[in-house]
């Protein structure tokens, strides 16, 4: 089992790996919850019936449930990062540490198409995903905007595989990319549960107009 990612919410990080798994139960039930009877409704009480653990170990690491959706959020951005790399990788490309292709540089189409797709996966199949996703929908945390934290990470993830210095001008077209996706993203799926293909490729062709311009 991969370990939980030590989220800055946590009242307490698991140190033993029972500790690991019974943290890892408390988010999968808040995920499934999420989806059954939406945020409003979600307690903690409610989630430690669901993973079923004593009240006082869903209170070992969060003081209430927005600290819980705030660690929901950031366990889907490590998840997400995961997808794309491991995306990158089946692609021919290595994914943070390098790019496939000529010249040691991947091709920035293909990344985008593992970016978008595999959010959209997510938004289609993970438990909670959407209402929290990496905390647009329910805003919480006190760090950055969710937006600019997806974007550092894909610039991040991202800079080797293109063979780009991740410097501020690169940060700002990636959050401009985030931006857009977003919002068009968020359009499609309400204009259809499963979301709209024809705003799902729109979305698509805007982004690699825009992205060329920087990219290639």
């Amino acid at each position: 089992m991969k370990p939980v990612p030590h989220a800055t919410s946590l009242r307490r990080a698991p140190v033993q790996r029972r500790s690991a798994e019974r943290l890892t139960r408390i988010l999968d039930a808040c995920a499934d919850l999420l989806d059954e009877v939406g945020y409003d409704a979600l307690s903690t009480r409610a989630v430690a019936q669901r993973a079923g653990v004593p009240i006082g170990s869903v209170y070992r690491f969060f003081g209430n449930k927005k600290q819980m959706a705030d660690a929901l959020a950031q366990r889907n951005l490590e998840r997400y990062a995961q997808r794309v790399t491991e995306r990158l990788k089946a692609a021919g490309g290595d994914g943070a540490s390098g790019g496939g292709g000529a010249g040691g540089r991947g091709d920035w189409r293909a990344a985008m198409d593992a970016v978008l797709d595999e959010y959209l996966a997510m938004k289609r199949t993970a438990p909670g995903f959407s209402l929290v996703d990496f905390g647009n929908q329910i805003p919480v945390g006190a760090r950055a905007e969710p937006n600019h934290r997806v974007a550092d990470r894909l610039t991040d993830l991202l800079s080797g595989y293109l063979g780009r210095e991740p410097d501020e001008d690169l940060r700002r077209t990636f959050l401009i990319a985030v931006e857009t996706a977003d919002t068009l993203v968020h359009l499609a799926f309400r204009m259809d549960p499963a979301g709209d293909e024809k705003v799902i490729e729109e979305t698509r062709e805007l982004l690699r107009a825009y992205l060329a311009r920087t990219l290639d």
